[in-house]
């Protein structure tokens, strides 16, 4: 499948800020199609990684210190929603490629989904993408638990919450079940994924779809889900104990990675390491006397 931000772009419904922005190393579907619970591809949550031009990346390379005068500009993220076309309504968004690196090995949980997508949600994906993606599990720790199961107490939190001038879809699922039923499986779908990655260091996103959809389709009362939640985090209390998984990832090991990927995308970046320190110290030099 060829870039799904390329085409929107084509078709004027997105005009990112930077023409980079457009050339994604790596683009995923998300969303329930992700985790095998939906065939439904009429919306589309599209994650994407870019990677922003070199001074950004690497901003003393233009002479600039960190802390003295304006900024160098930046990037970290597009997004843009909402976007209708050929009766496909597709939600985007857009990673510069450190700041993506930086999230997921926080194990952000959205960040840590969308790099262990099944590879029919894969979009496009050049070498980049596919150096990123080989080494996936670099970036999973013990961290993802606190992440997940924090979420997954948002998302049980917010079922209780029922306000009466609730709209469209989430309105349709209380009425019909007497609570929201979508926000349920992701309740269940983030446990379990927590539970899969501290017991294998690895995540399959579609191992528990049956149950997911069993979820999805108003097959827990509240009552009974709460009640799973609870047994749930007792289990992953003692699963978090005997984890092997790693405290935190390997930043060393993420920033090799990251180099690599960066050197795919702009060659050899020698100057980078080979900076002359005389030429540091002397800009060094300038800032204190300016701030003096």
């Amino acid at each position: 499948m060829s870039s799904v931000v390329k085409k929107l772009a084509k078709h004027k419904l997105m005009s990112p800020p930077h023409d980079f922005v457009l050339e994604t190393v790596y683009e995923v579907m998300m969303g329930s199609v992700a985790y095998g619970v939906s065939n439904d591809t009429s919306d589309m949550d599209v994650y994407g990684v870019c990677v922003p031009d070199k001074s950004m990346v690497f901003p003393h390379l233009t002479g600039y210190i960190n802390g003295f005068g304006p900024q160098p500009k930046t990037f970290e993220v597009y997004q843009k929603h909402h976007m209708q076309l050929e009766e496909k309504e597709y939600d985007v968004a857009i990673y510069s490629l450190v700041n993506y690196f930086n999230l997921c090995a926080d194990n952000n949980p959205n960040m840590i989904d969308s790099l262990f997508v099944p590879k029919r949600c894969v979009i496009h994906m050049n070498d980049v993408g596919e150096h990123m993606r080989a080494n996936k599990r670099l970036f999973l720790s013990k961290r993802i638990y606190t992440k997940l199961c924090g979420y997954a107490f948002k998302e049980l939190k917010s079922l209780e919450r029922y306000n009466p001038s609730e709209s469209g879809k989430r309105k349709e699922l209380i009425e019909r079940f007497g609570y929201d039923v979508k926000s349920a499986y992701h309740v269940v779908r983030l446990m379990l994924e927590a539970e899969q990655v501290l017991i294998e260091n690895n995540l399959d996103l579609e191992r528990n779809r049956e149950h997911l959809k069993h979820v999805r389709s108003g097959g827990y009362t509240l009552e009974a889900l709460k009640d799973w939640f609870q047994k749930k985090e007792l289990e992953l209390n003692n699963v978090y104990t005997n984890s092997h998984l790693s405290l935190q990832p390997d930043l060393q090991r993420l920033n090799t990675i990251l180099f690599e990927c960066l050197e795919m995308h702009f060659g050899s970046l020698d100057m980078v390491n080979n900076v002359d320190p005389r030429a540091l110290e002397k800009l060094e030099k300038i800032r204190r006397i300016l701030q003096d």
